[in-house]
């Protein structure tokens, strides 16, 4: 039996329209991820790539302003580093000049305090547990939203520290965290 994926005709320039204004309409996207989805659905590389040119003309599609609106997003909602949106972006088939204007816009002091407030939410969790682990687990956390040990352990020491934990102190005495 034929593989009936698709209902669309491929040669269809109208539905081709219809379809990517309908993935529009769920939440922004960027040209790639439209291009990719619609050639999914069957349609002809032309069509899609008269339409996806034709629908940046008139700015329903522009990957600078969702890259912008993306780090905007994610930094201030996840608390995501700016190599983490980076390579999100990367993924979503932005254009490279586009992810680095975008990431541009989070500054150092920026980032250090989206890591600084995960890390005091974090903690909260982890009261009664020894400190060896809340460190682990605080600097574990931030190095999967893709802070590095520059960031990591000078917050981790704050918050540790305005939480007047002993495990403070295994900070300046473990080096090996560097």
């Amino acid at each position: 039996m034929k593989n009936q994926r698709s209902t669309s005709k491929p040669n269809d320039p109208e539905a081709a329209r219809q379809y990517c204004l309908q993935l529009l309409s769920g939440r922004p996207r960027t040209r790639t991820e439209l291009g990719d989805s619609m050639r999914r659905k069957g349609f002809e590389e032309t069509i899609v790539a008269e339409i996806l040119e034709r629908y940046a003309e008139v700015g329903l599609i522009d990957d600078a302003v969702f890259a912008r609106a993306w780090v905007d997003s994610r930094h201030r909602s996840r608390g995501l580093s700016k190599k983490v949106l980076a390579g999100e972006l990367r993924r979503k088939g932005v254009d490279p000049d586009f992810v680095e204007a975008a990431v541009e816009a989070v500054s150092d002091e920026d980032e250090r305090e989206a890591a600084l407030a995960l890390a005091r939410r974090r903690y909260r969790s982890l009261a009664g547990q020894p400190d060896e682990a809340v460190l682990r687990k605080l600097v574990g956390m931030l190095a999967r939203k893709g802070y590095g040990s520059g960031v990591a352990i000078p917050v981790v020491k704050q918050v540790l520290a305005e939480a007047e934990s002993e495990a403070a102190e295994l900070l300046d005495v473990d080096a090996h965290f560097e």
